[in-house]
């Protein structure tokens, strides 16, 4: 089956970079983007019934589908360990996958299931398989894109060159490379020291990590909203200093975030989300966010 379900690295872009005024990007395609799945939509993900066996897969998962009525094969990551995000070349973040679809971990809806289509490596029955249908920008040149994780044209099960995810890929606050925030007893992130704080108003605090022993902890779903790829709705308030309306973002990221935009500053933005250390209010400077 040909997949073109662009989420958890490494994603296809929609064509078209034209600027748009802050807050108030319409997207010219459906919002959906890539998941649309050749038309299918919805159901390619979230089948009606039976699970992965409703959308023709066979699985050795004997409770697929109870989740979030999963239409893709699981079964063939339980337990299997990916080794994430190297700091130093050698070492990396640890994730031993769930054994079970029901297991109540984070890790479950903010990553098993982004891999039952995004890893190339046991995830074989079914996984997308690397075709880009949606027209790139020319920035992007015709390299072909990488997209599963596993088999990214590196050795077979490499996943270090991938960014750290898991329960042991915990955010902090803090440290040498982190925000002037606290973590509170829930595991929620709280921007509120002086530069962080200020951070959130130039530009925002949009990822959503989840927690796990109370802490923190990035998924896949950490950055992406795998419903929305190429908008993203901002509120004015508490989390974003951002007038509200809608912005354009690409790859499904779950913030204003355009890699094309030759004098814009959103992705770097998306990113100091969580790299406070390199981030503006952090080095005195006053740059602020721009489109």
């Amino acid at each position: 089956m040909k997949r073109i379900l662009m989420l958890a690295v490494v994603l296809l872009a929609s064509a078209g970079f034209a600027a748009a005024q802050p807050g108030s990007y319409s997207p010219s395609t459906d919002v959906l983007g890539a998941h649309l799945n050749y038309g299918r939509g919805c159901t390619a993900c979230h089948a009606p019934h039976s699970g992965a066996r409703g959308n023709g897969q066979t699985t050795n998962d004997p409770t697929s589908g109870n989740v979030a009525l999963w239409g893709e094969d699981v079964g063939n990551l339980f337990g299997k360990t990916i080794t994430s995000g190297s700091t130093d070349g050698a070492t990396g973040f640890v994730e031993v996958l769930p054994s079970s679809f029901t297991a109540t971990t984070p890790d479950v809806g903010g990553l098993l299931v982004c891999l039952s289509c995004h890893d190339g490596n046991y995830a074989q029955g079914a996984m997308m398989k690397n075709q880009v249908y949606e027209t790139l920008p020319s920035t992007y040149g015709t390299n072909t894109i990488p997209t599963l994780l596993g088999s990214d044209g590196t050795t077979t099960g490499n996943y270090l060159n991938d960014h750290p995810v898991g329960l042991t890929a915990v955010i902090g606050c803090g440290g040498t490379y982190d925000w002037d925030c606290t973590i509170s007893g829930t595991g929620a992130i709280q921007m509120t020291g002086p530069n962080s704080s200020k951070f959130v108003t130039n530009y925002g605090f949009f990822v959503s990590p989840k927690a796990y022993n109370s802490q923190p902890t990035v998924m896949c779903t950490t950055c992406h909203n795998q419903h929305l790829m190429n908008v993203v709705k901002v509120t004015n308030g508490p989390k974003s200093g951002l007038a509200t309306g809608t912005y354009q973002t690409m790859f499904f990221i779950r913030a204003p975030y355009n890699p094309g935009s030759t004098s814009g500053n959103t992705t770097a933005q998306f990113c100091r989300q969580c790299h406070g250390a390199e981030a503006n209010e952090s080095n005195n400077g006053t740059a602020i966010t721009t489109f």
